[in-house]
Formats: C-alpha cells, structure tokens, sequence
C-alpha cells in the first residue's frame, strides 16, 4: 500500500464570486491510497477564509505522511493520518476520501453502505448564483434552468437588486448566502424584505463572532437562519444553537466523513437542520459528499457544476436531483488524464 498526491487547477465557468473575494479558479490537491488494482481517492480544496493553502497541504504531505504498516481497522488508520496532517481539515477530508474509497472497493460495497445511508433518499441540490455583474444574472439562471433550488451570494450593497432581478425571471425556490456580509440592523431588515419574496433561508448573515447578535435575530427572523463559518466542527453546535437554526456541513471545514457524521447526529440532538455543503471542488469531493447527503435535510452540493474542467466523473443530477451509482467505493472515474492524476 502506498499514498500519493497530484495538484490540479479547476477552472470556474464563471467568476465566482462572494462577499469576501471573486476567484476564476482554484488548486486542489487530489490524495490517492494505493493496494494493487485498487486506487482510493480524496481531494484537498484548502479553504482560504480558514488559513488553509495549497502549500501547507504539500508540506504537510511530503514532511509527516505515511501509512500505517500495520492497523486493525480502517477508522484506526483513518486516525493516524489525521494525527499527522498538521490541523488543516482539507488534508483530512482527503485522507477520509481516499481510505474509505479504498476499503470500500476493497469490501465491494459503495461508500453510503458504510454510513448505512439511503441512495433512495438523496436530496435536490441547489445551484450557485455567485456575486457578479447584475447584467449576468439572467444569464446565469438560464444556464441552472434544470435545477430547481437556487442558492444566491448576498452580502453586497446591491443585495436587494440582485433579488429582484432574480425574480423579474424565475419563481424558484432561493436560499441566501451572505457570507458574513451583514450587520444585524442590515440583517433583520433583510429577513423580513426576503421573506415576502419567497426566499427559503439565509446562511450565514453575520460574522462569525457575532454569536448573540445572531440569536438576536433568530429570534426576530421569520425565516431560518443557518450557520456556515460558525459551523466547523461537532464540538461548535452546543455553542451556537440558541443562535441558529440550522448548521451547513462541509468536509474542507470538519475534516473527516466520520466528523461529518457526527455533526448530523449531534445537531439532531439540538432539534437544529442540517445542510450538506461545499467548497468548489471537483466531483472527488463533491461524491463523497454525497454518500452522506440522505442523511440531511438540504444539498449543497454543486462545487464541480460551477467548474468547466472537473477531471472526474462521480455523483449525477439530475433536474436537480443528486444520483449516485451502486459501485464500489465512491464510485468516481477519470475522465482527463492531465500528469499524475490516477
């Protein structure tokens, strides 16, 4: 058994862009295990917002892994790569990927059989209406016309007419993601203009530190408000669940899929939502994602539909519906070749 590692630039099909920054592309690092015939693969997405880069991924890689010569489950081996990549929870959401692909080709079961997850129950997806010029917008809800959800980056200081553009040409459901952007005079005037205009929820309105203020306008919004930057790991939702009502997952912030899995569980003891979200990633990332996603109320899930160069083949959808495949492992494939991808 071996591990290596490729880096890959994904290319936006469109500037994406939030309240903190507009990217055109961003380099992951593809992690594979490697037994004989089999090659399990995980992706890094390092999440700038939380210090993570491409570089502290390769220098974590080069200087401090290495597998277990010996190991008796593939949880224990799980923990010692993650005792050894140096706090940055996108490396560990790659070595989760890519030892559960692999064990799980191993034991010729697909991923969501080991977190005894439904296919039958997958969600809808929404689809990223990123911050950019107003003229795109209906250029850009021509192009998610088979997605049926709509997920929209506020934080601007043309928020509302970003809305309104939006629904002078679709009456589809929309969730709002500010990103941190607002204030909360800002945010609970927002809660009630959004909410007369059919919007579903809103993500993260306030900053991260924020907390009490975010319980203020829980308590004043009359939609949902779920939390993102406030929301990393299982041990932050006893923290803030008088503030939110709901917590947006994402493997780049908590790590592994097993911490994923304990934060569904833990926020369902706190009566809280629970959304699957993402980084933009390329389909390695995004299907792992999706083995859990029955477990959830709301999918996230559209990373590698807002790339135009995703070298993997993985999770479906369809009308807005995620599919995956009953194949062993994560059930992803090359569908390029650049050097060093496997």
């Amino acid at each position: 058994m071996d591990i290596k590692w490729t880096t890959y630039r994904i290319k936006t099909v469109h500037p994406f862009g939030i309240s903190r920054s507009t990217h055109t592309f961003y380099d992951v690092v593809f992690v594979y295990i490697i037994d004989g015939d089999i090659v399990g693969r995980g992706e890094a997405a390092p999440p700038i917002r939380y210090g993570e880069t491409k570089n502290a991924v390769l220098t974590q890689l080069e200087t401090k892994i290495e597998l277990l010569a010996d190991y008796d489950s593939v949880a224990h081996l799980i923990d010692h790569l993650v005792l050894h990549s140096g706090g940055l929870k996108s490396l560990e959401a790659a070595i989760s990927m890519a030892a559960l692909d692999w064990w799980t080709q191993k034991n010729n079961i697909p991923l969501y059989s080991y977190f005894d997850a439904d296919p039958s129950k997958m969600p809808q997806t929404s689809f990223t209406i990123a911050i950019g010029e107003l003229e795109t917008i209906p250029q850009k809800i021509s192009e998610a016309e088979p997605y049926p959800i709509l997920k929209v980056k506020l934080g601007t200081s043309q928020d509302k007419e970003i809305i309104q553009a939006i629904r002078r040409v679709t009456d589809k459901t929309v969730r709002v993601d500010a990103n941190e952007g607002w204030n909360l005079e800002t945010a609970i005037e927002m809660s009630f203009w959004l909410a007369d205009r059919n919007v579903e929820f809103i993500e993260q309105p306030l900053k991260a530190d924020s907390i009490e203020e975010t319980a203020i306008l829980k308590r004043k919004s009359p939609i949902p408000i779920i939390a993102d930057e406030n929301s990393m790991v299982s041990t932050d939702i006893p923290k803030i669940a008088h503030a939110f009502h709901g917590i947006n997952i994402k493997l780049m912030k908590c790590g592994t899929l097993s911490e994923a899995q304990k934060m569904i569980r833990i926020a369902r003891e706190y009566e809280m939502s629970v959304m699957l979200g993402c980084m933009v990633e390329s389909s390695v990332g995004i299907t792992a994602a999706a083995h859990l996603s029955p477990l959830v109320d709301y999918a996230d899930l559209d990373g590698n539909l807002l790339i135009g160069n995703d070298p993997y083949l993985g999770v479906l959808v369809s009308d807005g519906q995620l599919k995956l495949n009953d194949s062993p492992g994560l059930g992803v494939t090359p569908i390029a070749d650049p050097e060093g991808l496997l």
